[in-house]
């Protein structure tokens, strides 16, 4: 059976969906970064690069949400769009567009907003200005038409979905006014029943929520390079 190493952010959230919307038997495994589970010698056998999520099929590690979409996509064969050099081109170019582009600047811009130090006005409205464009790049796409490759719902759109639902974290509680096709999406994968279950999974562990000293220690390591 499929294992998937979860955390319930935006990454590991992406992957859960797309394993809960095909039906995919999987075990889900908490790992709390907040309490610095993702340094584990165990966890980074798995995932070198120590971040969630991870994910083990038999002998097969995978990391990378991305990654593990891909290879989900190739295996299963559910919500990926046809097999035509011109879907895929779309298909690719999208979900890198989400891994490269909405997942890095999204992140950056919630870090220095609430957690990096100041002075922080140039990163502040340089992740600010490059989440706006990238959100302002997909509600664009949306406008002409359903889902973001081709007429069906696909995986690129369970990762739009799980960064969508950030928005008023990383832009304000009054972005969707600007970005009424994402909120259109993002409402209507959040009605499925897939999706709700996903959104409940943050329930079956006591993940730690409050960013104290020692999740800043397990979070942001290097923060100690300063002290010295």
């Amino acid at each position: 059976m499929i294992k998937l190493y979860f955390h319930p952010s935006p990454n590991p959230v992406k992957v859960a969906l797309y394993l809960e919307e095909s039906d995919e038997p999987y075990e889900l495994i908490a790992v709390d970064t907040r309490k610095g589970d993702q340094h584990a010698p165990a966890f980074k056998a798995i995932n070198p690069n120590a971040k969630t999520p991870a994910l083990q099929d038999g002998d097969i590690n995978i990391f990378d949400s991305s990654a593990m979409l891909l290879y989900l996509g190739e295996k299963i064969g559910k919500f990926v769009p046809a097999n035509t050099p011109a879907m895929h081109a779309q298909y690719y170019s999208w979900l890198m567009f989400v891994a490269t582009g909405i997942g890095p600047y999204c992140g950056q811009a919630v870090h220095f907003k609430y957690f990096a130090p100041d002075p922080k006005e140039y990163a502040v409205n340089r992740y600010d200005f490059e989440a706006w464009r990238h959100w302002n790049i997909v509600n664009d796409r949306l406008a002409t038409q359903q889902y973001m490759v081709g007429d069906t719902y696909t995986l690129v759109d369970m990762s739009i979905w799980a960064w969508a639902r950030m928005i008023p974290r990383v832009l304000g509680d009054d972005a969707f006014a600007k970005l009424p096709h994402v909120k259109r999406l993002l409402d209507e994968i959040s009605a499925r029943p897939a999706a709700e279950r996903v959104e409940a999974l943050k329930n079956k562990h006591d993940y730690k929520t409050v960013v104290d000293d020692d999740a800043r220690k397990v979070l942001f390591p290097q923060n100690a390079r300063l002290a010295t």
